[in-house]
């Protein structure tokens, strides 16, 4: 075989693993392989203004395409700035890759200008991080790279680069050379049979849909199967999706933050919960004796240390959760099984009907709820939306609709202020070819709006056009709630406002050379969403549509599902 540069032959793997944009900022300790991309000239690349915003883009275009986003970076700081990113992906289980640079290998002891242990200061935040020692190495530590982000519950993967291995060259020739195979978690068919039995004794059965159906595309069979049985679907905040929520079989969502009043009314009198690929996180259970109740419970995951992690189940499963959901439609439709709407499924429709939450405010200053119903009623089912953490996220689950699986991203576990603007990034550029006229909004908050605002440049730059709506209330919100109604009898060093209306965020957009508009009625909010889309088209680049709300609105909350703190009264 012919020798060629190492970094070539990490180019040819990232090409074959279907890596056709990567975001990064070069330095001197990763420009082999910046060259051996320019030479190749089959990777898009845009240059980031911070390496926290390339992982996040990596992370916004991995959830919208399934595959293995990449983010590059230098030695020293360039690591150490990526890991909130590497923190996030794990947590929501989105499988990315970030390289690094590295000093000399000889230098890697002595101190040297940006040499840190980047290996093991992402381990914890990683299923896998290494260093290439030898350039031999290289290929298949890329390959086993992209095994083990893909494979079981997805994750990020680290490699670290020295300057020198680099610059090395190795026998290869990528004609013969392909991505390892990846073995299927399937079920094991006695605990399928299991769980169709305990799911036909049961009176009141719920499917929960966790992030696991969404990773594994198989919101088809969730669906397929709910309409099989005629059994009620509930998601989790990473669930949203899953499952239209027009759906006559959607439930809602259960939780002490992102949920629906009859979301956990029916949860309640459940008497047995199917949950696919949910880690049953504490903003989503609440205090566990009431969660728990005497409901039994069957936990589907394909991760086998996942199961038991919070409670034991009643039965667990470890399996892909699209295969386990072909395998159990298998077994009933094998016993002659189907089910018809019955009592339970026209109990929790009315739930649905009698107990939810008002939006439709004319107040001024404008209640937040006012501005998820204008986005239902606005935007269209083909939508892209990105949002983070605050209390926006809450509203969020509680009010906005998601008709379809990864067209709603949400950094759910982690919750890294900031990550809307290059998450909507990632999500865009992930849609160039395949959608290129696809609309990608990002809702974000005031506060983390500027935590990488910076990366409107990027979006400037390479004409990457969304829109972002911020609910500003020119506070800490959810930190302000939670100081007010934790306990605390507090308002402590949450209120960011100052002048008329603190900080002129559409003067920072016009910094950038982008465009905004402040809305302070609620008749303005349509307008401005009209104005926005055509002004993102015209434009090529991200438009803000700034709504001011009721300074110290609180959303729903508590900490056990059956006694939420309600500031509305049922409509």
């Amino acid at each position: 075989m012919a020798k060629v540069p190492v970094m070539q032959a990490v180019v040819d793997i990232l090409k074959s693993e279907g890596v056709d944009i990567a975001y990064g900022c070069p330095g001197a300790a990763i420009l082999p392989l910046y060259q051996a991309m320019e030479r190749d000239g089959g990777i898009e690349h845009l240059i980031v203004r911070h390496e926290e915003g390339a992982t996040h883009m990596a992370d916004g275009w991995s959830r919208t395409t399934g595959g293995v986003g990449v983010a590059i970076g230098t030695s020293g700081p360039a690591g150490t700035n990526m890991i909130t990113g590497l923190y996030t992906a794990h947590a929501d289980s989105v499988p990315i890759l970030c390289i690094t640079g590295q000093a000399a290998s000889s230098k890697l002891h002595q101190e040297a200008f940006q040499a840190v242990d980047i290996v093991e200061i992402a381990k914890p935040v990683t299923k896998w991080a290494v260093q290439v020692k030898e350039a031999a190495q290289a290929p298949w530590i890329f390959r086993e790279a992209f095994r083990v982000a893909r494979s079981g519950r997805p994750g990020p993967v680290l490699i670290d680069l020295p300057i020198d291995v680099q610059k090395q060259e190795i026998e290869w020739d990528p004609s013969i050379d392909a991505p390892l195979p990846i073995a299927p978690v399937e079920p094991h068919g006695p605990r399928v049979e299991r769980a169709l039995d305990m799911l036909l004794e049961a009176e009141r059965p719920l499917l929960l849909a966790g992030g696991g159906v969404i990773l594994a595309d198989a919101s088809p069979e969730l669906v397929e199967l709910a309409e099989l049985l005629q059994i009620p679907v509930q998601a989790t905040l990473m669930g949203k999706g899953a499952i239209d929520e027009d759906h006559p079989l959607y439930a809602g969502m259960t939780g002490i933050q992102t949920s629906q009043r009859y979301g956990n009314a029916s949860f309640l009198e459940a008497d047995l919960v199917l949950a696919l690929g949910a880690r049953f996180g504490d903003r989503h259970t609440g205090q566990l004796d009431v969660y728990r109740g005497e409901r039994r419970f069957i936990h589907v995951d394909v991760e086998p240390t996942q199961i038991g992690k919070v409670f034991g189940p009643d039965l667990g499963i470890v399996s892909d959760t699209r295969l386990f959901l072909r395998a159990l439609i298998d077994a009933a439709r094998a016993r002659g099984v189907s089910g018809s709407p019955g009592a339970w499924v026209e109990r929790v429709r009315s739930l649905k009907v009698s107990l939810t939450r008002r939006e439709d405010f004319d107040d001024v200053p404008i209640k937040a709820p006012r501005v998820y119903k204008e986005i239902n009623e606005f935007y269209g089912r083909d939508t892209y939306f990105v949002t983070a953490i605050g209390l926006y996220q809450i509203w969020g689950g509680q009010h906005q609709k998601a008709p379809k699986p990864r067209h709603y991203q949400v950094c759910g576990q982690a919750g890294p202020l900031g990550w809307e603007i290059p998450a909507a990034i990632g999500v865009k550029t992930a849609l160039r070819r395949a959608e290129p006229d696809a609309e990608v909004v990002g809702i974000v908050g005031d506060y983390g709006f500027q935590f990488l605002v910076e990366e409107l440049a990027v979006a400037a730059q390479y004409d990457v056009p969304f829109v972002l709506i911020m609910i500003n209330n020119e506070y800490l919100g959810l930190i302000r709630m939670a100081e007010d109604h934790g306990g605390y009898g507090m308002s402590y060093q949450v209120d960011i406002h100052y002048d008329e209306h603190g900080t002129d965020n559409v003067k920072i957009m016009e910094a950038y050379g982008c465009s905004g508009r402040r809305v302070l009625e609620p008749g303005g909010i349509r307008p401005a969403l009209e104005w926005a889309r055509k002004e993102a088209d015209r434009t090529s680049r991200p438009v803000l549509v700034e709504i001011m709300i009721d300074r110290e609105s609180d959303t729903a909350n508590g900490v056990r599902i059956d006694r939420m703190r309600e500031y509305e009264p049922v409509p």
